[in-house]
Formats: C-alpha cells, sequence, structure tokens
C-alpha cells in the first residue's frame, strides 16, 4: 500500500518553515521619527525622546547603530518607552546647533515635555548604553547620580 502526502499538508508544513525562518531572521528595528514629528508625538504621548545625531560618512556611528542600536532589548526600549528621533547633522545643521553637537554621534535625551535632560557623545557599548536608557526612563536621574543607580542595582 502507498502512503500519499496530502498537498495541503505540505504548502501547511512550507508555510510553517517559511514563517518561522523570517521570524528569525528578522532584526529587531527602531522605529525612527523625524524632528517635528517626534517631538510633538513625545508632548502627546507623554515619552520622553531620544535625538540621536549622526551623519552618512561618521564611521562611529556606523558602529553605534551596528553594534548597540541593533540590540533587542535596546530596541525595545527605545520604541516603547521613548521617541526616537534620528537626525542626519549634515542635512539639519540647524538642530545640530541647538543641540550644540560638536561630534558625531551625539544622543540627547528630553523629557516629555521637551526640556533637555542630557546628552551623550561619542560611540556607547550596549552594556553601558542600556542602563542609561534604564536611568533616563525610571527619572532615576532627578534623585541619584548614575554611579549610585548602578550600585543600587
Amino acid at each position: 500500500m502507498k502512503k500519499t502526502v496530502k498537498p495541503m499538508s505540505c504548502i501547511l508544513c512550507a508555510v510553517f518553515c517559511v514563517a518561522l525562518l523570517a521570524g528569525t531572521l528578522h532584526a529587531a528595528t527602531i522605529k525612527w521619527y523625524g524632528y517635528d514629528e517626534g517631538v510633538l508625538l513625545s508632548k502627546n504621548q507623554k515619552k520622553k525622546t531620544f535625538l540621536y545625531f549622526w551623519a552618512d560618512w561618521c564611521r562611529y556611528c556606523e558602529k553605534m547603530e551596528k553594534e548597540t542600536l541593533s540590540k533587542k532589548e535596546i530596541v525595545e526600549i527605545l520604541n516603547n518607552r521613548y521617541i526616537p528621533i534620528k537626525i542626519n547633522s549634515d542635512a539639519e545643521k540647524s538642530l545640530a546647533t541647538r543641540y550644540s553637537v560638536r561630534g558625531l554621534p551625539t544622543a540627547w535625551f528630553l523629557s516629555e515635555t521637551g526640556e533637555k535632560i542630557s546628552n551623550l557623545p561619542g560611540y556607547v557599548a550596549p552594556d553601558i548604553f542600556l542602563p542609561i536608557l534604564r536611568y533616563i526612563d525610571s527619572d532615576s536621574y532627578k534623585k541619584m547620580t548614575f554611579k549610585e543607580f548602578l550600585e543600587k542595582k
């Protein structure tokens, strides 16, 4: 007796395998906003803002995006707890000047009302960047130093 495989079973199996493969290959990405849209969203949603200044020619920006801003946990925090805004400092010179950007990459954290909290110049490794995100998000910067925050954990 010859067993036959039903075509529908093969199709379902193929669809499942493709979906599974796509899920594992899909990298976590930050949902970036433009400056005006992001600032408005931040105020409406009462979320802090993460400004990220970069340029095409900046190798440390590339490194920051590849090694730090692509980590799943960092992406999740930025997408869920902040409004992330990506600013090309060459194309948006007035914004770079407003935020005193002197080197790249440079990050700024803004409060829910748009007030400057702090800036973060240069490349930051993921193991340092993640606690910084948590420190700012938890409002711990209002009551303790970053060093105290790290010691408390």
